[in-house]
């Protein structure tokens, strides 16, 4: 019972009523003549005894099963609702058959005069049900507590494995006979079906059940960020049906859903593995850490076929693989739809939870191209708003500056600084420029305009063959012309653009540029409603079958 918090009583109008139990993080099971209608007319508390000095939670009856008001009628189950979610790991519930052959059942009950509880230790008598309903239940000793007015709608726990096999109904009425009756977990879905799906079935291994329980509550516990239907949808296989239309709640929906709804038990495997994974991945590599971004690489390039055509390909690196998604030459009139479907595929490809980033390869005379601002399916949000987005120059894929990038990358670590400004009248000479760039270890260069400008075109040049591995510009900054001085567009950038990522490890600017982006969508006046992230870290684009990065792609 160690670590039991879901152990819940249940009082009315400030008397105690009854016990009941947390099923998920709002909602409590009882017995429903422990909530009769005239009852709750009265206010209604739950609290939590195994965790002392926790506030009762007022709560509310949101579905009763079909009793008619005596200990024989069927349906005595009701559920509470709270009125707010509890920071409490919900009971495991299990079939009732893992509870037969002489295992030791513990329920937890409020008997007159121990407001703070009592156990009481019982078995199941066998395997028959008693009207089709019940599990008849027996004293485990002829001594101890027994089920009296108190322990009504308490859990009835397997000792040996924590798991809830059923809920106390109804106790003999006569002195010195120590029998009692629980409802089996498998038939609280019969008398309210919200409660269908939270029993794993009859055969699921125990031990898989307590891995996943075990991993789950390590990730709540730990606060893990993941996507439960990502993560579902890598573990599901082929014969597993869909998530449900509106997702998962949490990932104790997703984790019931797995172990309730599926036949495989394999799928229940899987779905532990990728979780296990999640929450410990690997050591960082020796030598600087490696950002753990997971790349949807679109790659462009000029095609043969005319200039309203473009050679595309997506693929997508993870786990240190190259997996290659579509290659094509479509019209230029068709990209963006094209690459819709082309990037949602992808999404198979990542790991679950893992941090996706869309890279665009493009050539340099693109590298303008509002790529964040193609929408992420028809009508959608834009794809900068959705996921973090950067852009890359496709001339920069040789090994020897994959090399000099890499090393630049390792030098970074996590250190961050000011960015190097580069201003429409810069007096720093595109020579210089590369120069300083080389011998600063500059994390990130600023640009007032745009990379064709003519006063800044030789400057973006030298910054992409310094190489810089990061450089920011807006789009539609300073025209680069001259003359504007305290008035220019891109200086203003420049100053927010500082004032906003002084403090961001490079690795970090990518999520960060993301964050700004959705922000400034609804703002057409936002300072980064255009910004451009040209970001380039070599180790994301790891394929341990081909040596360096894009080198031997079919656009490369």
């Amino acid at each position: 019972m160690n670590g039991a918090g879901w152990q819940a009583r249940i009082e009315c109008a400030g008397q105690v009523a009854g016990a009941g139990f947390l099923v998920t993080q709002d909602r409590v099971l009882t017995c429903a003549h422990v909530v009769p209608e005239e009852k709750t007319q009265a206010a209604v508390t739950v609290s939590f005894p195994q965790l002392p000095g926790s506030a009762p939670v007022p709560a509310r009856v949101v579905a009763r099963g079909a009793w008619g008001g005596h200990p024989s009628d069927l349906g005595d189950l009701a559920v509470l609702e709270l009125a707010a979610e509890v920071p409490i790991t919900p009971a495991a519930l299990a079939p009732a058959d893992t509870a037969h052959g002489d295992r030791k059942l513990i329920a937890y009950g409020f008997p007159r005069g121990y407001d703070e509880g009592q156990l009481a230790e019982y078995r199941t008598t066998g395997p028959v049900r008693v009207g089709g309903e019940w599990i008849q239940l027996e004293a485990w000793s002829g001594h101890g507590q027994p089920l009296v007015a108190g322990f009504s709608g308490a859990a009835v726990v397997l000792v040996e494995t924590g798991e809830v096999v059923g809920m106390v109904t109804a106790a003999a009425g006569a002195r010195d006979i120590r029998t009692g009756r629980m409802l089996p977990t498998d038939v609280f879905a019969r008398h309210c079906a919200e409660l269908e799906g939270l029993v794993p079935p009859a055969g699921r291994p125990l031990a898989a059940r307590r891995r996943l329980r075990g991993l789950v509550e390590k990730a709540v516990r730990t606060g893990l960020v993941c996507d439960p239907v990502r993560l579902y949808a890598d573990a599901a296989g082929d014969l597993d049906p869909d998530p449900p239309p509106g997702g998962f709640d949490s990932l104790w929906s997703a984790a019931l859903f797995v172990q309730a709804e599926l036949d495989d038990p394999d799928t229940v495997t899987r779905f532990a593995d990728r979780l296990d994974a999640l929450l410990h991945p690997p050591a960082a590599p020796p030598g600087g850490t490696a950002p753990a971004w997971e790349p949807i690489l679109v790659e462009l390039r000029h095609s043969g076929a005319g200039e309203d055509h473009v050679q595309l390909e997506v693929s997508v690196y993870s786990g240190e693989r190259r997996h290659p998604v579509a290659s094509d030459t479509v019209p230029l009139a068709g990209l963006c739809g094209y690459l819709q479907d082309r990037i949602d595929a992808a999404f198979c490809h990542l790991t679950p939870g893992g941090d996706e980033l869309i890279a665009f390869s493009l050539p340099r005379d693109w590298l303008d191209w509002p790529v964040d601002r193609w929408a992420c399916a028809p009508g959608d949000a834009p794809l900068g708003c959705a996921y973090p987005v950067v852009v890359t120059d496709h001339t920069r894929r040789g090994r020897g500056t994959r090399h000099v990038l890499t090393r630049t990358w390792n030098r970074l670590g996590a250190s961050t600084g000011q960015v190097h400004r580069v201003t429409c009248d810069s007096p720093e000479k595109p020579g210089e420029l590369r120069v300083a760039l080389r011998r600063n270890g500059t994390c990130l260069t600023g640009f007032a305009a745009a990379p064709d400008a003519a006063l800044t075109r030789e400057h973006f040049k030298n910054s992409l063959t310094a190489p810089a591995p990061v450089i920011v510009w807006s789009r539609r900054g300073c025209g680069g012309a001259g003359g504007c001085r305290d008035t220019c567009p891109g200086t203003a950038f420049l100053d927010a653009l500082d004032t906003h990522v002084r403090h961001v490890p490079p690795a970090e600017l990518p999520r960060h540029v993301l964050a700004l982006r959705d922000e400034a969508d609804s703002r057409d006046d936002h300072w980064a409603r255009d910004i451009q992230l040209l970001w380039d870290d070599p180790r994301c684009f790891k394929d341990r079958h081909e040596g360096a990065a894009h080198v031997h792609t079919p656009v490369a």
